[in-house]
């Protein structure tokens, strides 16, 4: 059998749909720019070789589709050539968002939890809220958000609580419904000796349901913590938030900074990438501690 390779196992693949991307992005990027050089050429009376028409729709300074290069060389100047703390700097946009969707996270987490603990254990609850919570996904979250800031901010609460709490709305439900499967995979044989040794309800969850929930536990976090990070998002755009990475999409939007939006997207996925990237470290390094054995 041949040895695992990083370079041939991650680095390869990884870099091959990388480059399709970027092939398939500078295609677009042409195809949606050309029209308007086209049009703005002929207004001119100018007339180019094909060479400079193409180089003039990967320059233009508001296109309709931003070229890879445009949008890399904004990351730069917004990430590193500008202090962090700075309100220019996407990693100070970055940290606001992070902060909405930490809070949210932590607080989904806990509600996931507690939900499925209670689903487990109570069958009415089985019965009757598990349709609800599943039946609360389908509603828009672009439609909930502004309710949720206009009923907090009629109450006083502004600021950072409105979004962690759509951050929540959207991190419980995978985190629910991944505890509920993982609280009852133990096997029978398992749950009949637990009978056997006369063990409550406590002492069966503490001992035998929630060791055998952390796979699913870990596995629904990763989901939960990308879709925390969407809610935070959601959450900045009704409020008309100053700072974040919504405000970058809104104000990117308003004066039509295609660049800034594209260039604010990447820096969102790159938080997603690190959240649920830590999210397996931790994983992994729950379940060796616990003697599973991870690839």
């Amino acid at each position: 059998m041949n040895e695992p390779s990083f370079i041939r196992d991650r680095l390869v693949p990884v870099g091959s749909i990388l480059l399709v991307i970027l092939i398939a992005w500078y295609v677009a990027a042409y195809s949606m720019n050309a029209p308007f050089q086209r049009d703005f050429d002929r207004r001119a009376d100018e007339t180019r070789t094909t060479t400079e028409f193409f180089m003039k729709t990967m320059s233009q300074p508001k296109p309709t589709m931003p070229a890879p290069h445009q949008v890399a060389e904004n990351l730069w100047k917004n990430t590193l050539t500008v202090k962090p703390w700075s309100k220019r700097s996407l990693v100070y946009h970055s940290w606001v968002t992070l902060s909405a969707t930490l809070l949210g996270f932590a607080m989904g987490t806990a509600l996931g939890v507690v939900i499925a603990i209670g689903i487990v254990h109570i069958p009415a609850l089985d019965r009757s809220f598990l349709p609800w919570i599943i039946a609360s996904q389908t509603i828009p979250i672009l439609a909930i958000a502004p309710m949720i800031i206009v009923l907090l901010s009629a109450i006083g609460v502004t600021g950072l609580l409105p979004k962690a709490l759509i951050s929540t709305y959207l991190s419980f439900f995978p985190v629910a419904v991944g505890m509920v499967k993982g609280l009852r995979s133990p096997d029978v044989l398992h749950l009949d000796l637990m009978r056997t040794y006369s063990a409550s309800k406590m002492q069966t969850l503490w001992k035998l349901r929630i060791p055998a929930s952390v796979p699913f536990f870990f596995t629904s976090m990763k989901v939960a913590i990308a879709a925390s990070l969407i809610g935070a998002i959601v959450g900045e755009l009704p409020t008309g938030a100053v700072a974040g990475i919504g405000s970058k999409l809104l104000a990117g939007s308003y004066y039509s900074q295609t660049v800034d939006i594209f260039a604010a997207l990447i820096a969102g996925s790159v938080v997603a990438i690190l959240l649920v990237s830590a999210v397996d470290i931790v994983g992994r390094f729950v379940n060796t501690r616990m003697g599973a054995k991870t690839q």
